[in-house]
């Protein structure tokens, strides 16, 4: 067996061991951000990871792609320095002080290594097993997005939009990762806070979109706290 397909099946054997390998609820989705990068010997098998984590119903798995691993021999041309940001943030919320690739960060809030599949499973099963503190639902009418939210807690949230590219595949000939072809879902190419929620009533929001990219909706709490309630339009 080669360690490619032991990889693949791994992953396959690590969801399905706490029943992630049926679908979750729609409506109520996990949101799953890895931060990686092509030249991150490590990050391969989290990559086909989320491959897995991006067919499944009731997961929005996003690929952020980070550059501090450029300087090694490989530019990743997915990256962007905003990802690494948002990464540190979250570390800095979590009182860690260091950063690395393969990371996930599911729902805002919990942090695991991602070529750990049973573990992923594990924490993606305890966010589904509780409903999300918002429902939230996005409607795109010509160039138009519209996006509500229900739901009733304290604080302000930032609404956040994102657009990705379901898959690309890259031949890599420098860098730790030189001479593997490498396929990656769900890269994001754009994360933009449109507004500020106090929550003292309900979301409505309308904004402008461009590109016939997937748009994700997040709706999360201000300061990279927990993800509250997300949506998609594939």
């Amino acid at each position: 067996m080669t360690k490619a397909i032991f990889r693949s099946l791994a992953v396959s054997l690590g969801l399905a061991w706490l029943g992630l390998s049926s679908p979750a609820m729609a409506d109520d989705p996990v949101v799953v951000e890895l931060y990686t990068s092509q030249g991150c010997s490590s990050c391969p098998p989290a990559d086909e990871l989320l491959h897995q984590l991006a067919a499944r119903d009731g997961v929005i798995a996003l690929a952020l792609h980070v550059d501090y691993w450029d300087y090694i021999g490989w530019k990743d041309a997915f990256a962007h320095p905003e990802h690494a940001i948002r990464q540190r943030a979250y570390a800095r919320k979590a009182g860690k002080r260091m950063i690395y690739t393969p990371q996930m960060v599911i729902g805002g809030v919990d942090h695991v290594v991602g070529n750990k599949p049973k573990e992923v499973a594990k924490i993606l099963a305890s966010h589904r097993a509780k409903s999300n503190p918002l429902k939230v639902q996005v409607e795109l009418n010509g160039r138009t997005l519209r996006v509500t939210a229900m739901g009733s807690l304290n604080g302000a949230a930032e609404v956040h939009i994102v657009r990705y590219s379901p898959k690309e595949t890259v031949r890599i000939t420098r860098g730790e990762n030189r001479g593997k072809t490498l396929s990656y879902a769900n890269i994001v190419q754009s994360f933009e806070t449109v507004a500020v929620w106090d929550r003292s009533s309900a979301l409505e929001l309308e904004t402008r979109v461009k590109g016939n990219q997937p748009i994700v909706v997040l709706v999360q709490t201000a300061d990279h706290g927990p993800i509250l309630g997300a949506a998609a339009l594939r």
